[in-house]
């Protein structure tokens, strides 16, 4: 399975439509951690998965979503109904009363990957307006056999090798 995953976009279509563009035939499910600030219906949101988030104000968006991605249980969430700035417990045990192998969530604008009790919890960071980093970024997940592979990378599509991790 191959996933692509950002976040925190706030209105900024150009990059959605790229990553649409250059990830769209060869990604498993396009996933989108909510404050896209967009309508539901906006064409820059057409092949993502997306939930709602503190800023988004059209409220078709979800809050949150539980997804099977072949065979796997991944659950989207933009974080701010769970506290994640101060810590992924409410979130943790939201995923484990949906059973999710994989949580996706945003809203800090803060990137990590981080394995707990088996399961995958990631914040792709802000593909406009990052925090704790200069770069741009979003995140790919490929898995293969045990492993889950996470790569962040810029905006502009560069892989920050520092933060590549792998997960069993």
């Amino acid at each position: 399975m191959r996933l692509l995953v950002v976040s925190d976009s706030h209105g900024s279509k150009d990059e959605l439509l790229d990553l649409s563009e250059m990830y769209k035939s060869s990604v498993d499910a396009m996933i989108h951690c909510g404050d896209s600030e967009l309508s539901a219906d906006d064409p820059a949101l057409s092949s993502y998965l997306i939930v709602r988030g503190n800023c988004d104000m059209d409220a078709r968006l979800p809050d949150d979503l539980v997804e099977k991605v072949d065979d796997h249980t991944i659950m989207v969430t933009h974080g701010h109904h769970y506290g994640i700035k101060m810590s992924l417990m409410k979130l943790r045990y939201r995923a484990e009363e949906v059973g999710a192998q994989f949580v996706f969530f945003g809203h800090s604008h803060s990137l990590g990957a981080e394995w707990i009790n088996g399961t995958l919890f990631l914040n792709p960071g802000s593909i406009l307006l990052p925090r704790g980093r200069s770069e741009r970024t979003y995140a790919l997940v490929d898995t293969e056999d045990q492993e889950i592979n996470v790569t962040f990378l810029t905006h502009d599509h560069v892989v920050l090798d520092e933060l590549t991790q792998t997960f069993s």
